[in-house]
Parts: C-alpha cells; structure tokens; sequence
C-alpha cells in the first residue's frame, strides 16, 4: 500500500488537491451567496427559489448522459480546465451587472443554468480523471485527502461568507467565486501527465456509448439500490434547500451572518465525516455503512422544520452538523464501491449515468419545493422534505447492505440477493474505503 508520504509527494496529485481545494472553497461562498442575493437584493419569492434551485442542477438531467459519454472521448485535463474558465466568466456577470444596476432575476436564472452546465462536465471528468492520475492503491489516500479539503471548506466558506456578507455583498462574494475558478484553472493547467485520449477506432454511436454506461448502473444490483437511494434523498433534499435560506432570513428571522455561522458549525459534521469514515465502516462493515449513515441522518433532517418551535441556532446547527456526517459517510464509501466496480474506460460514463439518475432529481425538488412552498407555506414543505427521507432510507434499509461487511471488489464478485442468505458474522472484515469527492446526496 501506497504510504501517505509518498502521495504528498505526488506533484501532479498536488496540482489537483490544490485546484479542489481553492474551487471547493469559492463555491461554498456561492452557496450561500447566491440565494441571499436572490432573496435579499432582488426579493425573491418561494416559486421563483424554485426556479433558481431547479436551473442549478437541471444541466444533470438534460445533458448528463451524453457528457459522460463525450468525456470518455475527449482529453479530461482540457474538461477540467475549460469548464473552471466558463464557470469563472459566467459567474463574472454578476458583480458587473449589479454595479451597472442591471441585475435582475433573468440574469441570475441564466447563470445558473449555464455554470450548472459547465459543473456537469467537470465533475464527470474529475471522479474520471483520478484514477488515471494516481495507482489505483492510492486513491483511498487521494480521495480521502480530497473529501477532507471539501469539508473544510466546508466549514470555513459559510462562516467567512457569512462575516463578509456584512462588509462586502453578495455579489462581490460571487466575484470571489469567479477568482476561484481562475485559480483552479491554473493549477490543474500545470499537471504534467499525459492525458491520453481513447483510440477513435473504437468509438461507436453516442447512443450506444451511452446505453452501455447507464445499463452499468441500473444490471448492478447494489449500485442500483445505491442510485435509487441517492436519488431519492436528492428529490427531497432539494425542497428544503430551495427554501432554506428564504425559512432562515424570514421566518426565523436570522440574519445574514448568523446564517453562515450556522452552516460553518454544521459543516463541522462533514470534516469529523472525513476524518471518521474509514473507522465506522471498518467497525460496522463496508455494505452496512451505507444505511446505517442514512438512518444516523433522518432524525436530524427533522431539526430544521423544529426550528420553528424555539432555539432556531441550536436545533439548526445541530441539524447541519449531523446530516453533514452523514452525507460524508455515505459517499466516502458508496463512491468507492463505484471505482472499484467499473472498468476503466467506462469511468466517464458510468459516472455520468449515476449523476443522470442521482441529480436529475433535483431541479424536479426544486420546483416541487418553490410549488409547495407558494401552496402550502414553507413550514410545511419543510415537513414533506423530512417524510421523504423516509422514502430514501427504504431503498438501502431493506436491501443485502444491511447484512454485509465487505462490498464486491470486481464484476465477478457475487452479489447476495436474498438478504436472509448472508452471514454477517462470517464475512472478513470490511477493507478501507475509498472517499468519496462529491457530496452526491445534496444536503
């Protein structure tokens, strides 16, 4: 096993912790930047958070299947790159319009629509691209130190926004985003391996390239009951995101600050998660982590709605803090089970297709939210956003996971599909996993 020295020491995997890092930190500004602008400067309504929420992942669904399979074929170096300078220029408007005093909601939803485009494209080729970029016996080392950097930044960006808020607005806040990406540019622009592109003999229609990645996902019996979680998870998560801020700053009347201070500290979840990840699987097993961090995380998604009943700072930060841990376990070893299974020159596709299914169903929450939110009130949505994570825990609960310590490390693995058939008590115990680098359930 690759040692941790030795991975520091790995120029061109520092190149790209360094890119991640400085793009995962400008983003979290926007996070929270973004909708308080929508919500502070330009009085937005429940319905039309719907809209923004929905334009910022709909790229996922109308285009993801076809950008795995052209990343697949291009050079991902060159994706990478050329996704963090449209995301940086796009992102640029924003502050130009706003001192121009032409800044409206239309522009707004445009932006998110096309940084969300070009978010589509990147983060198909960066879960591509490392395994091509480190040994294979390094990347529980890359992806672990990746996933750290992403919730750190995680607890550093809401809480810096949050300060800044107050000296400099949002959209300056989003200028920093646009730096950001720049930067990212430039360091993923000096990783020196070749990128190497797939010999064009092989090629085939797109539609065939694209069939093949998403019947991957779905003939997979553990990954298909993974996706369908995830999804699900995503569907209702995205209702109480689209309303969120809008709940915070109006119902509870927070403010701006104390709100970025509440997902700084909830954050803190996300980096104990990265920190932990590897110890829980190995002390409950490999496959039961995967529902066990989603039964830790439902009765914290509670917390938010009960935010309303008294002590809104604690019951949220507590709220965050929890699902935060959650959601890092999670993915820290669904993401590795992912890796492990998929053959090489399916990467992009295969990832593409889980993204297709996991964050298609996310500009439809957003719209549902925005819908709910105008008819019923947002308390309420709020309320339905908590009962469908009921939903999305069944999919992996009641499934062989629960009864497994060790995930299959290769197609010729058997997968156990009668979950009474396994003997947890006989199974080795449970190999490191790998960490994942996306928050793939949205919290």
């Amino acid at each position: 096993m690759t040692t941790d020295r030795s991975l520091l020491r790995h120029r061109d995997f520092r190149q790209l912790w360094a890119a991640e890092t400085v793009s995962q930190v400008g983003t979290q500004v926007t996070l929270l930047a973004l909708p308080v602008l929508a919500v502070s400067l330009l009085d937005a309504t429940p319905l039309e958070m719907g809209f923004l929420t929905a334009l910022e992942t709909a790229a996922f669904l109308l285009i993801g299947l076809p950008a795995g399979a052209w990343v697949d074929r291009w050079r991902r170096k060159r994706v990478l790159v050329t996704a963090d300078l449209v995301r940086a220029a796009l992102l640029a408007t924003l502050p130009v319009a706003y001192l121009l005093d032409v800044l409206s909601l239309g522009q707004l939803f445009v932006v998110a629509a096309l940084t969300g485009a070009a978010t589509v494209f990147f983060d198909v080729a960066y879960q591509s691209y490392l395994p091509a970029l480190v040994d294979r016996d390094q990347l529980v080392d890359g992806n672990g130190k990746l996933e750290a950097s992403r919730a750190v930044a995680q607890v550093a960006g809401p809480g810096v926004t949050g300060v800044l808020l107050r000296v400099m607005g949002a959209p300056f806040l989003i200028a920093l985003d646009a730096a950001s990406f720049l930067l990212s540019a430039f360091f993923l622009g000096r990783i020196r391996r070749p990128d190497v592109v797939p010999d064009r003999a092989g090629r085939r229609s797109l539609r065939a390239e694209i069939a093949e990645g998403l019947s991957f996902v779905v003939r997979q019996p553990l990954l298909r009951r993974i996706v369908a979680c995830t999804g699900t998870s995503n569907l209702f998560s995205s209702i109480t995101t689209t309303l969120l801020v809008l709940y915070a700053l109006r119902e509870l009347e927070l403010s701006e600050s104390t709100l970025g201070l509440v997902f700084s500290a909830g954050a803190v979840g996300g980096l104990v998660g990265a920190a932990t990840a590897a110890r829980f699987a190995r002390r409950v097993g490999e496959g039961r982590a995967i529902p066990l961090a989603i039964l830790v995380a439902l009765p914290f998604t509670a917390l938010t709605p009960l935010a309303a009943v008294g002590a809104p700072l604690v019951l949220l930060t507590l709220g965050q803090l929890g699902f935060s841990w959650a959601v890092v376990v999670y993915n820290v070893t669904q993401v590795s089970f992912r890796q492990r299974l998929c053959p090489p020159a399916l990467l992009g596709r295969m990832n593409a297709s889980v993204r297709f299914l996991v964050f298609g169903t996310m500009p439809l929450g957003g719209l549902l939210g925005g819908v709910l939110g105008t008819w019923v009130g947002v308390l309420p949505t709020l309320w339905i956003a908590v009962a469908g994570q009921l939903l999305a825990a069944g999919w992996v609960v009641f499934s062989p996971l629960l009864h497994l310590r060790e995930l299959p490390d290769g197609l010729d693995d058997p997968v156990p599909t009668d979950p009474g058939a396994v003997d947890a008590t006989s199974l080795p115990e449970a190999r490191t996993p790998t960490a994942g680098t996306d928050p793939e359930r949205a919290g």
